[in-house]
């Protein structure tokens, strides 16, 4: 069984994804760890490298091909990806929400613990523009919107719950089918 975990920034898509991954003891990957490994070896913030990867096709292509292959050498895993559902289409596809606020409102308290010149005001505007250039960066080289929940097998909203409440109800329906 392959369970792919799609969402949006700060609604706890990695969190939930590692805590179903122990508890069905499966192996945990994520696009995300991928993509700050890669903006860190080029000395760039995720936001900064997002943009560059607005341009530069390539980076987007080596996360792909990671995916891909995954999703045919592999089972049993959980990897959390905005566009893992697309690339490992034999998986059961989880989507996580959270409102803008309490997405915000998350990353901001796992920035300041890192940072200490950080704003709930930047985070916010942060994450709006990693919205936007991500966006814009899927539909110009795949035409998706990674936040359409219509590729879904399951919807969860992550807003007014925890990780391991959401990781539960998305267990629960992984089981059924």
């Amino acid at each position: 069984m392959i369970i792919t975990i799609s969402g949006t920034p700060g609604s706890g898509k990695s969190t939930v994804a590692k805590i179903i991954a122990r508890k069905l003891k499966f192996e945990h990957y994520s696009t995300g760890d991928f993509m700050r490994q890669l903006a860190e070896e080029n000395k760039m913030d995720v936001l900064e490298y997002s943009k560059l990867a607005e341009k530069d096709r390539s980076i987007d292509e080596e996360l792909d091909q990671r995916q891909i292959n995954l999703g045919m050498e592999k089972d049993d895993f959980v990897i959390d990806g905005r566009l893992s559902w697309h690339f490992i289409p034999k998986a059961i596809k989880i989507f996580i929400d959270a409102n803008f606020d309490k997405r915000g409102e998350r990353i901001f308290h796992d920035h300041i613990r890192k940072e200490h010149n950080v704003t709930l005001e930047t985070t916010k505007k942060k994450l709006k523009e990693r919205e936007q250039s991500e966006i814009k960066r899927y539909k110009k080289y795949y035409n998706i919107n990674p936040y359409d929940k219509k590729n879904f097998d399951l919807v969860a909203d992550s807003t007014t719950k925890d990780q391991e409440e959401v990781a539960a109800e998305v267990i629960e329906f992984v089981k059924k089918h």
